[in-house]
């Protein structure tokens, strides 16, 4: 079981408890996890087992948290809706519906990307690890489109290595807030934890890892949005909505990254981003492996509706 210590510096004077832990790196848990966590017993402050999540903390406050890991969720194979665009003996390529979670995590212990592809694949490479077999990168939940997923070991390694190097192409296709970009440019930022909002990432901080997101935008329309392609030099979480968030031009239907204004659209019940293809080298002989993703039925039908002059606002 392991052992996280603190102690509580000045900056964080009049911080919660639980709003302490729950903004620390590692572990990574949400502020109701950490209120059941305490609750457990699991959390002592200066010595003393902690009851009250609504703690608040001083200076010099030294808290220990035994941390008992979450129990891994079984994996089984579940028949659900995946589309395969491309399968050989080495990898497969497949579009992941909006609302499914890549693999399995505490919260999401079935209904996920592997588990279908347990279903639907006779194999999957096991570098990926037991919850997350095959799996080389992720999109998020409420993002649709194309992924790889590897079928050998080797395959794996070789299309890791190939992220590294940042020589797969990775372009998406949203619907933004039209801000006023320019028609073409480039974000080149940090990426790290937002200081002020744990759940988001952020270009605008002091040092962290380069994020670098290359856009083109592809048509605007009457109603203050446009539609943008965006190509991936790296491939941070969040990279793209942290992008446009920054710059005054959010992604359409991002609860987390929009707007008061954008967060919500009557045009579609989620994000406004798809990743829309891939491109990189086949590990077996190298050459270059190009697959695209049609929009589904909700974006397509939200770009067919701007087009028509209709307000993303409703």
């Amino acid at each position: 079981m392991p052992t996280y210590e603190y102690e509580v510096e000045p900056r964080a004077e009049g911080t919660r408890l639980d709003i302490y832990l729950r903004d620390r790196d590692e572990p990574s848990e949400s502020r109701s996890q950490v209120k059941k966590r305490i609750d457990r017993g699991e959390v002592s402050l200066n010595g003393e087992t902690a009851t009250k999540g609504g703690h608040f903390l001083e200076p010099g406050d030294t808290i220990r948290w035994e941390y008992e890991p979450p129990r891994d969720p079984d994996l089984e194979a579940q028949d659900l809706p995946v589309t395969i665009v491309h399968e050989d003996d080495a990898l497969a390529v497949v579009e992941k519906p909006a609302g499914m979670v890549v693999h399995p995590a505490p919260g999401h212990p079935d209904g996920t990307l592997v588990n279908a592809l347990l279903h639907h694949l006779d194999e999957l490479a096991g570098v990926g690890g037991e919850l997350r077999p095959g799996i080389v990168h992720r999109i998020d939940k409420e993002t649709s489109g194309v992924m790889v997923v590897t079928k050998s070991d080797e395959a794996h390694r070789d299309l890791a290595e190939q992220f590294k190097e940042h020589t797969i192409e990775r372009r998406y296709h949203a619907l933004i807030y039209d801000g006023g970009l320019d028609d073409e440019g480039t974000f080149d930022t940090w990426h790290g934890r937002d200081p002020d909002h744990r759940m988001r990432y952020s270009g605008d901080i002091d040092k962290g890892r380069r994020a670098v997101t290359h856009y083109e935008i592809l048509e605007r329309f009457e109603t203050d949005a446009c539609l943008v392609e965006c190509r991936l030099e790296t491939g941070r979480t969040h990279q793209i909505r942290m992008h446009f968030y920054e710059t005054n031009a959010p992604i359409l239907g991002d609860s987390l990254y929009g707007g008061n204004s954008t967060s919500r659209t009557a045009l579609l019940d989620r994000q406004a981003l798809h990743a829309r293809a891939l491109a990189f080298d086949h590990p077996d002989d190298g050459d270059r492996l190009q697959v695209e993703a049609d929009y589904p039925d909700d974006m397509g039908e939200a770009i067919e509706r701007l087009r028509a002059g209709e307000d993303w606002r409703g």
